[in-house]
């Protein structure tokens, strides 16, 4: 690893060019931290794909750019299957670790890279971005502060409609490279992940409810690139029977009598990417809801409601930082992938790996792993599941 590590000087390699790596690249040159080099699958389609991103180097396997001494972190935006593997590589290997979620599998392989990750001292974490828009970070501040008082109520869902159809395919219908959890480990995990961090309660156990009702989908007969320009007959499509989760309600038990409830799917249309939360408190409630992330409406009983508007004047202290811009100048999505690399980097900069993380750790992603464990078995089982701990 080099040595007193700048912006300037530290090696950041990416493997994965899909929705999410460049995503990661962009929020990183956001922060002034240059990608160094993109790994894929083959040397063509890396050469391919670092010519379009504007990276110098490339490597037609994550082997390669491990080998690379220049290289200090690894960002690991490939499909779900290979995250333990690649983590496990690239720990080994002696670089920091920026993960996709899930973080695993399976709880084994999540544990392992949680002792893994500190026995060998590297930085580690796990992208869950949605922690990252200021309102999120504002909603913290508040709940922990007192503001709502003792908690009551938190519900939710998260709802798409990208697979609505039986026609719709992606790779994370295949269990074997997505998992056996589907719409709640793709999804549902960030608003999990999300209500923890703002409210700092854990989930002591769950009853959940699957539906697939698409039991059988059309695969594309070949890569969907072949059919580019052409529309698909039926002669071009498979049958594919289906054994992950359309849609899942969750009852969940929290900490401290706390009660909650989220709805999952991927099959609602006219819901693109909607997260929504309210959560209720014994002074005051909060609701958020992701397709207008520059709004948090404070619910009062004896008193007129609010909607804060996202402006840094308005915002604690402590959050102001997650906020780039004046109010009035709306922050989304690709904001929450470069304040997230800001918190990264700047505690890898800072080189004191002794310092609680101010991000999602590897540590968050293999709570991840139980709950949405505990969460698969009550709904194999119909019943309620305490979560490990």
């Amino acid at each position: 690893m080099t040595e007193n590590l700048t912006k300037q000087t530290i090696g950041v390699g990416v493997a994965g060019t899909g929705f999410i790596g460049p995503a990661h690249v962009e929020g990183l040159r956001r922060n002034g931290i240059h990608v160094l080099g993109l790994a894929e699958a083959t040397p063509e389609l890396a050469e391919q794909k670092a010519a379009q991103l504007g990276i110098p180097r490339h490597y037609g396997s994550l082997d390669e750019m491990l080998a690379d001494a220049d290289i200090d972190v690894v960002h690991l935006a490939t499909p779900n299957h290979l995250h333990h593997p690649h983590a496990k590589a690239a720990l080994l290997a002696g670089k920091h670790v920026v993960c996709e979620k899930p973080l695993a599998m399976n709880t084994a392989e999540s544990s392992e890279l949680v002792k893994l990750a500190a026995e060998k001292k590297l930085v580690n974490a796990i992208n869950f971005n949605i922690r990252m828009y200021p309102l999120a970070q504002q909603a913290r501040s508040m709940v922990q502060s007192g503001v709502l008082g003792d908690l009551f109520i938190l519900h939710g869902s998260y709802l798409q409609d990208w697979l609505l159809f039986p026609t719709d395919w992606n790779w994370r219908l295949e269990p074997e490279l997505g998992g056996t959890l589907r719409a709640v480990g793709d999804i549902g995990s960030h608003w999990l992940d999300l209500l923890t961090f703002i409210t700092g309660l854990r989930v002591e156990e769950v009853y959940a409810d699957f539906k697939t009702f698409h039991p059988v989908r059309k695969k594309p007969a070949k890569p969907l690139e072949t059919f580019t320009g052409k529309i698909l007959t039926p002669e071009d499509y498979i049958d594919q029977p289906i054994h992950t989760e359309d849609y899942a309600t969750i009852i969940l038990h929290y900490e401290n009598g706390v009660r909650g409830v989220l709805t999952v799917s991927q099959v609602s249309s006219g819901r693109k990417n909607r997260l929504y939360y309210e959560i209720n408190g014994a002074k005051s409630s909060l609701v958020w809801d992701s397709e207008k992330p520059n709004e948090l409406w404070i619910g009062h009983r004896t008193e007129p409601n609010q909607v804060l508007l996202k402006d840094p004047s308005l915002l604690s202290t402590e959050v102001r930082d997650t906020a780039s811009y004046p109010g009035g100048h709306n922050e989304g999505f690709p904001d929450t992938f470069k304040q997230f690399s800001a918190k990264v980097y700047n505690y890898i900069l800072a080189g004191d790996f002794s310092k609680t993380p101010d991000f999602p750790t590897f540590a968050d992603g293999h709570y991840e792993m139980q709950l949405c464990g505990a969460i698969e078995l009550s709904a194999q089982e119909g019943r309620w599941v305490k979560v490990a701990k």
